[in-house]
């Protein structure tokens, strides 16, 4: 990795907080952080397909030449606030050529116009739908990034909770999964992360919580007790505020006697997958998590 490159992606995080900073609202952020996705183009030959996932919006992603015996059902960023599945084709894209496998894109509905637990039913009646629609749930893998990756956790708790069929794993990249921001990375890293603090994720966290306790197990799954998942993978920048997050879910996933790998992007800032365009190590990080999603499923 460059320090070019890393300067760069420092930088349009940077460029989008200082944008949308007051009086700037949601929803100038929400039209801001789109625009910042939108900056990255889809590769040619992308097959993009509308879908009514159960009732949910959703967007079906495959590169071109991918097989289709797997599936990743990927839930966007955005604090439960903003982001989008529009925004997140190209991502998308990468990650259908990274895991030979199609992906789907989750719209669920943001808050505070639809609060807690709005985008959990979402994400859920999209994963039924997919089961509905004949996979597998061992060739299906759940994933998501930021608030996506909480969400991701979030569902698989709800799944266990409900004795329905597991995914054969699930990935979370930088995931926002304890709203009572109890991580000590909050704070210590308040000066290396370019995009979150602490002030910003406690106003997200009470947009989405509403009436709901910030330490319920599927706001903050971090907290909670992981047995019972299928095997995660974390991937989180080593600059996060919510590193801590990433951290504690391996450990509680592993001391429940699960399999959690964990993988620090030394010197990353947040999402940096998502950057994969423009950031060397981004598109190393998208392999990794195509080689995970490849594992998981082969042979199943």
């Amino acid at each position: 990795m460059s320090a070019a490159e890393r300067a760069k992606v420092r930088e349009r995080w940077r460029i989008l907080v200082e944008a949308l900073a007051p009086p700037a609202g949601i929803p100038e952020y929400r039209a801001g952080y789109d625009q910042l996705l939108g900056s990255f183009p889809i590769p040619e030959g992308t097959t993009i397909e509308q879908a009514d996932a159960g009732g949910v919006p959703a967007i079906l992603v495959s590169a071109p030449h991918v097989g289709g015996d797997r599936i990743v059902l990927w839930l966007h960023s955005g604090g439960f606030v903003f982001g989008s599945a529009l925004g997140y084709r190209f991502f998308a894209a990468a990650l259908s050529a990274a895991a030979d496998g199609a992906v789907l894109l989750v719209d669920y509905r943001l808050a505070p116009e639809h609060p807690f637990p709005a985008a959990l039913d979402d994400a859920r009646a999209a994963y039924r739908w997919l089961l509905d629609q004949g996979w597998p749930p061992e060739r299906l893998v759940v994933a998501g990034d930021s608030a996506g990756g909480g969400l991701a956790l979030s569902v698989l708790l709800a799944l266990k909770d409900t004795a329905s069929p597991l995914p054969a794993g699930a990935v979370v990249v930088s995931p926002m999964a304890d709203l009572t921001l109890s991580g000590e990375s909050v704070r210590t890293k308040a000066d290396l992360d370019p995009l979150a603090s602490e002030q910003m994720l406690a106003a997200l966290c009470g947009l989405y919580a509403g009436a709901e306790r910030r330490d319920s197990r599927y706001l903050s799954p971090a907290l909670a007790d992981l047995s019972g998942l299928p095997p995660l993978l974390v991937l989180v920048g080593s600059d996060e505020v919510l590193y801590d997050d990433a951290v504690r879910i391996v450990q509680h996933a592993r001391a429940s006697g699960g399999a959690a790998d964990l993988i620090v992007g030394e010197g990353q800032a947040h999402v940096w997958p998502l950057f994969h365009q423009v950031l060397s190590e981004g598109q190393e990080a998208l392999d990794e998590i195509g080689a995970f999603v490849r594992a998981r499923t082969v042979g199943r």
